[in-house]
């Protein structure tokens, strides 16, 4: 087989093989991953499909990162050329969608086997089957989710070994982790005909039997759930994030010519700026727009917000806020934004990608989470590591309809108000401590190193 028939002295590179999951929020940190592995001296091999293909060069750009295609398959209801989640005509197709990916499974073997020494993989949290085909060819593989040890711990514990819990939950009926009671949680916190599927649940039994999971997170942003899951759960987690900071760091002498919304920003150096975004893949209602509108018109306070391509606005508010308020229909370099110096506070899904980005630059974060792990996330964000504020819902429910006046008030509150200083003032510390962590003899660089290490030392064994 291709990971063994190639017995080179442990002098040569390690080959990871990495394959995420075909949705931005789980290829965006895989290709992070890469450029990770590749300042680490070892050969990468990345997996993906026709359709997904350029946006993953475009990213990679002129490394030495090998990109193999695997065709796509054909599903019903999913229009030719669909590969990736965010071009899906309805979020009803995510499913289809997901549990369609097995059928890449003889490609992939037939590709990977291919290979010349492959030393381990890394492969995308949805991509379980995966496993099956890293121990028939004898190459360790480690699960990818692109999320954060608490939900890692979360999910274990609720998901692969008591789903019923979610499953009989009544409303807004509170439980608990059995091993961090403090922390309170509902049914809302999860979306349980997704996560109590038989395919999600799968998942997890398959990265509970691969040789370790990667966390996008850093030994210092969650110890007590870091140290809790080393110690008896499975498989060993390895932080090496944040992930985002495996980019070159964003500059400010970079021109911002041709980019209207960096130039826009450029103009209110002066004048703290709120950035709303809400991920691309967020389905917020007509209803709720209208209050966002409200909102941030009532509040006083300059914002950039980026919508989607389905979410209307009327010209009318557009010119109300002229010149204190800019919205954006286009793609934006978030990053980019969040590392402006007039950005002082970020009104997010809390994907996890957004969250890490925002702790990166050191903004603040307005919890709003949609669906998906995000309102776990935003317990990460609020109540754990408390760098944001949440937003306030009419019923107090995690995903309770946000109401205009509620909104304003928590957006001067973030910007400023007294707890929004609070939390600015935490997001600078640990922000610091997340450069470090990435840093050549920080954790993350340190935790890297020992799994690149143990990997090679284990093939040559």
């Amino acid at each position: 087989m291709s990971s063994k028939s190639d017995n080179r002295s442990s002098s040569s590179p390690p080959h990871v093989v990495l394959f995420p999951f075909m949705a931005k929020g789980h290829t965006i940190p895989t290709i992070h991953l890469a450029l990770l592995f590749l300042r680490h001296g070892a050969r990468v091999t990345f997996f993906t499909t026709p359709s997904n293909r350029p946006f993953i060069s475009e990213h990679l750009g002129a490394t030495a990162a090998d990109i193999v295609d695997l065709p796509f398959p054909r599903v019903p209801g999913i229009p030719a050329g669909v590969e990736s989640t965010d071009k899906l005509p309805s979020r009803s197709l995510l499913l289809p969608f997901l549990t369609c990916t097995p059928l890449m499974k003889p490609n992939f073997e037939g590709a990977l086997e291919a290979l010349p020494d492959v030393t381990f993989m890394v492969t995308d949290l949805f991509l379980g089957w995966t496993l099956d085909s890293a121990s028939k060819l004898g190459i360790p593989r480690l699960s990818f989710g692109g999320w954060n040890v608490f939900t890692t711990v979360i999910y274990d514990e609720l998901v692969l070994r008591g789903h019923h819990v979610l499953l009989e939950a009544k409303g807004e009926e509170v439980f608990h982790h059995p091993h961090f009671g403090s922390i309170e949680l509902t049914v809302k916190h999860f979306e349980p005909h997704l996560v109590c599927s038989e395919f999600f649940v799968e998942q997890l039994e398959a990265t509970s039997r691969s040789y370790g999971t990667i966390v996008n997170s850093f030994d210092e942003l969650e110890p007590r759930f870091l140290e809790f899951w080393n110690r008896d759960c499975k498989p060993r987690a390895w932080c090496v994030g944040p992930l985002c900071l495996a980019e070159a760091p964003v500059r400010e002498a970079v021109s911002h010519e041709g980019y209207k919304w960096m130039e826009w920003l450029d103009e209110k150096k002066e004048t703290p700026v709120l950035y709303v975004a809400f991920g691309s893949q967020a389905e917020v209602l007509e209803e709720q727009i209208e209050e966002i509108k409200i909102g941030l018109e009532r509040s006083g306070v300059s914002f950039l917000w980026v919508v989607g391509q389905n979410e209307k606005l009327d010209e009318g508010f557009e010119e109300r806020v002229k010149g204190r308020g800019l919205v954006v229909r286009e793609w934006v370099d978030q990053r980019r934004i969040l590392g402006h110096e007039s950005v002082k506070g970020f009104m997010s899904h809390c994907g996890w990608n957004s969250v890490t980005e925002s702790i990166c630059a050191k903004v603040p974060i307005l919890a709003w989470p949609m669906g998906a792990d995000q309102p776990l996330n935003a317990i990460i964000v609020v109540d754990e590591i408390k760098v944001g504020l949440m937003v306030e819902t009419c019923d107090g429910s995690m995903r309770g309809f946000v109401k205009g006046e509620g909104l304003e008030r928590m957006v001067r509150e973030l910007m400023e108000g007294e707890r929004g200083e609070i939390v600015r003032k935490r997001v600078e510390e640990v922000g610091e401590l997340a450069i470090k962590a990435v840093e050549e003899g920080g954790s993350s660089w340190v935790n890297m190193s020992e799994l690149i290490a143990q990997m090679h030392v284990r093939k040559d064994s």
